[in-house]
């Protein structure tokens, strides 16, 4: 496509699943039975965006528990007392936190990816947890014997470990997840902490070529979980300067939202690098109302009157469901939407008649 369009990464499990899911955790299912469902939510999930017209499709992280924790999944030398993630419907998630060292991944996302390659032939996209995110596990008292300047050092080998083997393994792309970027703002106005994490990130990213880059995307958004967000009300035009440091190829924007699109959309022209794109926003996955293919025509036609179209994509506002426990949404509501930005986007498409 002229204005390529891809998914976030997240959909809802399916009903099967999260019951499944629960049982493992009761103890009243074993491993091999768990992962035989999963693997059947993968296969299914991949059916339904390319039914849905999707040209790159996900596993639609039906593995993972939840987009942040996955790559520590039965790690020893962690408390359930880590940082608190307020939404603005009163709920909260909370990051588990670090009790000791060293830093590993048990899981790494090349998994995920080689298990969804088995039922494609289409472009496999791969998300996965910026090293920027696991940076908030290590508790601000500190760690006894085990300093934060180890623990980063042993976050990127680990970041630049799993971003390289999804690369190796044929992603189409490879997404980080940012997404306390924009909440950061909210716990630090200064942009201090924002300014660290973006550092952060470039570290990892430093580490790879810039065709390498090309094929590296920063996702963004202000939280989409239980029809909720934790940093909407926290301005664009604080984030995205800062946010345009990152030295990768792609971003995916959260825009259907925005009550200025035309405002954001100017901010993002202001600091768009050549060579970068841009995937905005064209679907609001919190919003239950499925948007019509016309309506994202409109929006992307919007978009390319502050964006080149060659630097141009659209997405999904956000994953559908981060936490594998959200299901304010469902998964005909979120093929659905896929649909609606697929059509939409071809619709802007012959509409620029490109």
């Amino acid at each position: 496509m002229k204005i390529p369009t891809e998914p976030i990464g997240s959909l809802p499990r399916s009903p099967e699943l999260l019951s499944a899911m629960a049982e493992f955790q009761l103890g009243r299912m074993d491993g091999a039975a768990l992962k035989e469902i999963q693997e059947r939510a993968v296969r299914d999930t991949i059916t339904e965006l390319e039914a849905a017209g999707s040209p790159v499709v996900t596993d639609g992280e039906q593995a993972k528990a939840s987009f942040v924790t996955y790559p520590l999944a039965g790690s020893p030398g962690l408390s359930p007392d880590g940082v608190v993630i307020p939404f603005a419907d009163g709920h909260q998630r909370r990051l588990p936190a670090l009790t000791s060292g060293p830093f590993r991944y048990k899981v790494s996302a090349d998994q995920y990816l080689r298990a969804a390659q088995q039922h494609t032939r289409k472009p496999v996209k791969q998300a996965v947890v910026a090293p920027s995110m696991l940076s908030l596990l290590y508790p601000a008292a500190g760690i006894s014997g085990y300093p934060r300047e180890e623990f980063l050092h042993q976050l990127a080998d680990e970041s630049e470990a799993e971003i390289r083997a999804c690369l190796d393994g044929g992603a189409h792309v490879v997404q980080l997840d940012f997404d306390e970027a924009r909440l950061c703002l909210k716990l630090d106005p200064g942009g201090r902490l924002l300014d660290d994490l973006v550092s952060l990130n470039n570290q990892v990213l430093a580490r790879f070529t810039e065709s390498e880059r090309a094929r590296i995307g920063v996702y963004s958004g202000p939280g989409a979980d239980q029809d909720s967000t934790h940093s909407l009300d926290v301005d664009y035009a604080e984030l995205l300067p800062r946010l345009f440091w990152l030295t990768v190829g792609n971003f995916y924007l959260q825009l259907a939202s925005e009550s200025d699109p035309d405002r954001v959309l100017t901010l993002i022209a202001d600091h768009l690098r050549p060579g970068v794109r841009v995937f905005v926003g064209v679907t609001d996955p919190i919003d239950p109302r499925v948007e019509t293919p016309d309506e994202v025509r409109d929006r992307v036609l919007r978009a390319a009157r502050h964006i080149p179209v060659d630097q141009l994509g659209t997405c999904d506002d956000a994953g559908f469901a981060p936490f594998a426990d959200d299901a304010s949404t469902s998964r005909a509501t979120a093929f659905a939407k896929i649909r609606a930005r697929v059509e939409g986007t071809a619709l802007a498409i012959e509409a620029l008649g490109i």
